[in-house]
C-alpha cells in the first residue's frame, strides 16, 4: 500500500517529492549530456539519413511494443522498487555503451568534425541499437512507474504544481545544463558522456530507495486475474472515456510528427545549420529555458485561462515552431523555436497529466496510463522511421537541404489538422466535467 493514504500537503516539506524531485533531476541531468552523445556517435558512425534515424527508432520502439504490458506489471508489483530496478539496470547497459565506444573510439572521428564518409562502423552500430533496445524498454517500465508514484506521494491539490516544478527541473537540466556538458565532455573522448550518465542512473536509483514506505497499488480482489483481463480493464477505462481518449490520440500524433522531424535533427544542425557540438547543444538549450519558464507559471495561466484554452495555444504554438527550422539557417531563431515549443510542450502535459492522475481510480492508474502512453508515445519511433525515409526519399530527386527541411513543413502541417480536434474534443469545459464526474465517483 502507499506510505499514507493523505500525502503530505505541501511540496517543501514533502521528503519523499524532494527524494523524487532529485532523483528525476541528476538522471535527467545524464539524459542531457546523452542526448548530444547518441546522435552525434550515429552521425560519426554513418552519415545515411535512415540508419541514424533508426537509433531513435530503437530507443523508442519499446514504448509501442511494451508499454501496454509495462501498465499490467505496475499495478501489481510495488512501484517504487520497480523504479530502483530499472534505474540500476540502465546504468548498467549504459556502462557497456561507454565500453564499446572507449574500444572502437580510434574508428571514430574526431567528436569536432563532420565526417563525409559514407562507411558506416558496423559492429559499434549494432552495439549501439542492442543496448539502446534494452534502454528503452528499462525506461518504458521505470517512467510510467513514476508517473503513477505521484499521485501517492503528493497531495491531489499540489499535483500540478508537483508536475510543473517537475517538468521545469528536469528541462533544465535535460536540455539546459546537461548537453553544454555533454559537448565539453565528448572534446575529451567520445565515451565519457555515457560513463557520467551511467553514474546518474545509479544515483537516482538510491534516492528513490530511500523514500519511506511500500508503494503496491491497492488489491480489489483476493486474487489476481489473468494479465489480459487486466489490460483489458485498462483498455476499456479509457476507450469509454470521452476526454482523456481524444486527448491521447491527439498527443501521439503531436510526438510522431514531432519525431518525424527530430530523428535527422543531428544532420539537419550540421549540414544546414553548420553547427558543431557545442552549438548543437547550445540550441537545445532554447528548449530548456522555455520549459523551466513554462514550468513555473503554466499552473497560473491554467487558473485563468482554463486547461483547454491552454491545450489548444500549446498545438497552435508548436504548429508554428515547427516551420521555423523548415526555412531558416539561423541557429538563433532555431533555438528560439525550441524555446517556444518546449514551452508549449510543458504546458500540454501540465494540463493533461495532472488531470489523468486526479480522475484514473489508483488500482488502474498503471493500466491507464500505460494504454494511454501507447498511444501517446507509441507513435515516436513510427514517425522517427517516417522521417528518415523522407529525407531519404527526397534526398535524390531535390537537394540534401530541401530533404533535411521536408520533415518539419510535415510536422507543421499535422498539427494544423489536431487543432480542429482540440477545438471539438478538450474544451475546458469538458475538462472541467470530467474532474467533477471523477471526484463525486470517488
Amino acid at each position: 500500500m502507499p506510505q499514507s493514504d493523505s500525502p503530505p500537503a505541501g511540496l517543501r516539506r514533502n521528503s519523499g517529492y524532494l527524494r523524487l524531485l532529485g532523483a528525476s533531476t541528476v538522471t535527467n541531468l545524464g539524459d542531457g549530456m546523452s542526448s548530444i552523445a547518441y546522435p552525434w556517435l550515429a552521425s560519426g558512425l554513418t552519415r545515411q539519413p535512415f540508419l541514424i534515424a533508426l537509433v531513435a527508432v530503437v530507443q523508442r520502439l519499446p514504448w509501442l511494443v511494451l508499454t501496454l504490458p509495462a501498465g499490467v506489471i505496475t499495478d501489481r508489483v510495488d512501484r517504487k522498487r520497480l523504479i530502483v530496478r530499472m534505474d540500476v539496470i540502465r546504468g548498467l547497459l549504459t556502462v557497456v555503451i561507454g565500453i564499446a565506444v572507449f574500444m572502437r573510439s580510434g574508428l571514430l572521428p574526431h567528436p569536432g568534425e563532420v565526417t563525409t564518409s559514407t562507411s558506416t562502423d558496423a559492429v559499434l552500430y549494432v552495439v549501439v541499437l542492442l543496448t539502446s533496445l534494452l534502454m528503452g524498454s528499462a525506461e518504458v517500465l521505470r517512467d510510467n512507474s513514476a508517473q503513477t508514484l505521484m499521485p501517492s506521494v503528493v497531495a491531489q491539490d499540489d499535483l500540478e504544481a508537483a508536475n510543473g516544478r517537475m517538468w521545469a527541473v528536469e528541462s533544465a537540466t535535460n536540455q539546459f545544463i546537461g548537453p553544454p556538458i555533454g559537448s565539453l565532455l565528448l572534446g575529451i573522448g567520445f565515451a565519457v558522456p555515457f560513463f557520467i550518465d551511467a553514474s546518474t542512473f545509479l544515483v537516482s536509483a538510491a534516492l528513490i530507495a530511500t523514500i519511506p514506505g511500500c508503494f503496491e497499488p491497492p488489491k480489489v480482489a483476493d486474487e489476481r486475474p489473468h494479465w489480459k483481463v487486466d489490460l483489458v480493464e485498462g483498455v476499456r477505462w479509457l476507450r469509454s472515456n470521452k476526454v482523456l481518449w481524444p486527448m491521447a490520440l491527439v498527443l501521439g500524433a503531436m510526438n510522431g510528427s514531432g519525431a518525424l522531424a527530430e530523428s535527422t535533427m543531428v544532420i539537419f544542425a550540421q549540414e544546414v545549420i553548420g553547427a558543431g557540438p557545442f552549438l548543437f547543444a547550445v540550441i537545445g538549450t532554447g528548449g530548456a529555458i522555455g520549459a523551466i519558464v513554462g514550468g513555473w507559471f503554466v499552473p497560473r495561466v491554467t487558473k485563468r485561462l482554463g486547461g483547454g484554452t491552454v491545450l489548444l495555444i500549446s498545438v497552435a504554438g508548436i504548429m508554428v515552431c515547427l516551420l521555423a527550422p523548415g526555412f531558416t539557417t539561423s541557429w538563433v531563431v532555431l533555438a528560439i523555436s525550441f524555446a517556444l515549443s518546449s514551452m508549449f510542450g510543458l504546458a500540454w502535459n501540465v494540463v493533461t497529466v495532472s488531470l489523468r492522475q486526479s480522475v484514473i481510480p489508483n488500482h488502474l492508474l498503471g493500466r491507464v496510463n500505460s494504454v494511454y502512453r501507447f498511444l501517446a508515445w507509441g507513435s515516436i519511433p513510427i514517425g522517427a522511421a517516417l522521417g528518415g525515409l523522407v529525407v531519404t526519399a527526397l534526398d535524390g530527386p531535390f537537394s540534401r537541404t530541401v530533404a533535411l527541411r521536408a520533415p518539419w513543413v510535415i510536422g507543421a502541417a499535422l498539427h494544423l489538422l489536431l487543432l480542429v480536434v482540440v477545438i471539438r474534443r478538450l474544451s475546458t469545459k469538458q475538462l472541467d466535467e470530467l474532474r467533477v464526474s471523477a471526484a463525486v465517483a470517488k
